[in-house]
């Protein structure tokens, strides 16, 4: 049986002891962040650090790499005092963060992105050459020594802009790495990499705090555990000998029945068809029929074609060939504007750059595509608009102060119930949605998979584009396989396996570019 500590750990430290954390208190206002959290991290050692959205995670985050001050106690690294509140001594002491929300320069290239505020150096001037070779030799280590480095960060897509996040905090001295939710974008084949990585790092003696949604994650990585909830550590022990039903007691402070509820109604007729639909680049060739009720699953690995899919489908790719068939009606050619008003929503994988205005309200951000119910005289009746919003934030269990806070203040995975929020609220009738799990936790994940079964019996239709395969074998009626942009195989969710999916979107052993 693991420990499950319900008071502070004793204050002598041993010899192998890399990070203590004591007593540490944060608050924004009126809201109580984090209160008496304690946590030890050994060297050489990965320690999970689960909790549920907004539970204090990426606010202790922040405190541990120098963003934010504490407000009381205290943290060591090494026996030594970090000093709180400056990022820049807290690099320097050896902590590197990989944040949920990346933190690349976009206009920069990837070779600049990798060694920004670490150029190498020789009399005074910048050593490109030698720029250059860390550059590829950090990629190398994470099997994508062929990603451009002179192409702007901004023209990758977000899987890639993981790889270069996790490249760039991997070099230089670092002594305590921290990842929160490395793996949100990435394939099981480069999941697998970044885990021999991480244990390349343990035998150097290097720490890490692993920080994931995926307890499967956590279960394969991770040597110890702390849980946060509420802001306030409630439990520690050994991963190996804890179950993975006292970790989610311990996160939700309730017992979590069935994850995945099986979708139980029947499709119905065909609502959207794709008939060898091409982008510009990809996808090259996808055909499907969606019907109404029907929970379809796309599966591939990155760059295989699934976001560029969605995002051609509601417009705003171009379709280079095919036709997309509505109900019936030729709609190839339309604007998102067309497709919303046809009954068609999108929930874009890139919550923070295309999903949200990150500077407006909640009540904004839910509202934004449908006025009408809070509008008169082509007025907006304010308060009216402020009383449905709060209703949907009630529905959806967001931890949010009220509808009027910015989106920015909200933790990733509340921030993307608010982005689902929003297509509830339009009352689509085909959903688009590209990872609507990412980066949301487990209970979290548990009420999305309801609401989209809800959907279904309501005789919606939804894509649903996910790299977390049991997920889609847990929600799925339909799983179809993308590989270098082509859909290859559709098949009923019974067909498919984890090891056959993996199969298919390998194809002859060649990852999809």
């Amino acid at each position: 049986m693991s420990e499950f500590v319900s008071s502070p750990p004793a204050r002598n430290q041993k010899k192998n002891s890399l990070l203590s954390v004591r007593g540490i208190y944060k608050h924004f206002g009126a809201t109580q962040a984090l209160r008496n959290v304690y946590m030890q991290v050994q060297e050489g050692e990965v320690h999970a650090l689960i909790g549920e959205n907004g539970a204090g995670k990426s606010t202790l985050v922040n405190i541990l790499s120098g963003a934010y001050p504490v407000d009381s106690g205290s943290f060591e690294l090494d026996g030594k005092p970090v000093l709180a509140g400056s990022p820049i001594h807290a690099r320097r002491m050896g902590i590197s963060t990989i944040y949920q929300e990346l933190t690349l320069a976009l206009h920069l290239s990837v070779e600049e992105n990798l060694l920004l505020g670490a150029e190498p150096s020789r009399w005074g001037w910048l050593d490109r050459k030698e720029r250059r070779r860390r550059a590829r030799e950090a990629l190398a280590a994470l099997h994508h020594e062929n990603l451009p480095l002179d192409e702007p960060v901004r023209l990758l897509s977000l899987a890639q802009r993981q790889i270069i996040e996790i490249a760039r905090a991997c070099l230089g001295l670092t002594r305590l790495l921290i990842m929160d939710e490395p793996t949100s974008s990435l394939s099981g084949g480069d999941v697998d990499i970044l885990f021999a990585v991480i244990r390349k790092l343990k035998e150097k003696g290097v720490g890490v705090i692993y920080i994931s949604h995926f307890l499967e994650e956590c279960r394969e990585i991770a040597d110890r555990f702390t849980v946060l909830r509420d802001g306030e550590t409630v439990g520690s022990g050994e991963m190996g000998d804890t179950d993975f039903r006292q970790i989610v007691r311990l996160m939700v402070g309730r017992e979590v029945s069935e994850i995945f509820p099986k979708p139980e109604n029947i499709p119905g007729e065909t609502i959207l068809e794709l008939d060898e639909i091409a982008g510009v680049k990809k996808p090259r060739s996808v055909s499907l029929r969606l019907r109404r009720g029907e929970i379809f699953g796309l599966a591939g690995l990155i760059g295989a074609g699934r976001t560029e899919t969605l995002r051609a489908v509601f417009g705003l790719d171009a379709i280079g060939g095919g036709v997309v068939w509505i109900r019936g009606q030729d709609g190839t050619h339309s604007s998102p504007r067309a497709r919303l008003a046809n009954g068609i929503g999108l929930l874009s994988e890139n919550r923070k750059d295309e999903g949200l205005m990150l500077n407006r309200s909640l009540a904004e951000n839910l509202c934004a595509t449908r006025y009408e119910p809070y509008t008169r005289f082509g007025f907006i009746n304010s308060r009216r608009l402020r009383h449905f919003a709060g209703n949907w934030l009630e529905k959806l269990q967001v931890k949010a102060r009220n509808e009027n806070q910015s989106a920015a203040e909200l933790s990733g995975g509340n921030q993307q119930k608010i982005a689902l929020g929003r297509l509830l609220h339009h009352d689509a009738e085909i959903y688009l949605l590209d990872e609507p799990t990412r980066g949301i936790d487990i209970g979290s994940k548990e009420q999305i998979y309801r609401l989209i079964n809800d959907l279904a019996s309501q005789g919606k239709a939804i894509i649903f584009v996910s790299s977390y395969l049991p997920e889609l074998l847990g929600v799925c009626h339909t799983i179809g396989v993308m590989r270098r942009g082509i859909l290859v195989d559709s098949r009923p969710t019974e067909d498919w396996s984890e090891q056959l999916l993996l199969e298919s979107a390998l194809g002859q052993g060649q990852e999809s570019t």
